[in-house]
């Protein structure tokens, strides 16, 4: 069964289109810090999951890119190196504590803004909109995948 993934990206992070222009539009889902969330990536991601790719923290914050999940998954580099923001003082190459996927953007869409997402009735019950959510990763059901992607 396939699984349906709402996955947030700030833009100067990494944007839609920096995703189209990596090579194959593929990008790794690096500096996840949130157990959940890593636990998302590593326990029930699977090759060819669909993924709403999300800005957040930006000007309007949506989705604006239909994508699926590229690759199992794999320990992230950035908690290794200590340049990086995302460095893990606690995590040992031979025993990670954060995991990634690669994910492959398919589409750039128009924006749907989080204010559009609240305004219609079938996405109500939608992870992302629920009060105090803040994960980078939730999980999206097949019936809110439809109504805005269409299939």
């Amino acid at each position: 069964m396939k699984n349906y993934w709402l996955m947030k990206s700030e833009p100067d992070e990494v944007s839609v289109d920096d995703a189209l222009a990596a090579p194959k539009s593929t990008v790794p889902w690096t500096g996840v810090r949130n157990y959940q969330a890593r636990n998302f990536m590593r326990d029930q991601m699977r090759v060819g999951d669909g993924v709403l790719f999300y800005h957040s923290s930006c000007e309007e914050p949506g989705v604006v890119g239909i994508g699926e999940v590229a690759s199992t998954p794999y320990p992230d580099p950035t908690q290794f190196d200590r340049k990086s923001k995302y460095y893990d003082p606690k995590a040992m190459p031979e025993e990670p504590r954060w995991m990634l996927v690669d994910v492959k953007v398919l589409k750039k869409v128009p924006t749907l803004s989080i204010a559009q997402m609240r305004e219609r009735p079938e996405l109500a019950d939608m992870v992302v909109l629920r009060k105090g959510n803040r994960l980078s990763i939730t999980p999206v059901e097949a019936k809110h995948w439809k109504a805005i992607t269409g299939k």
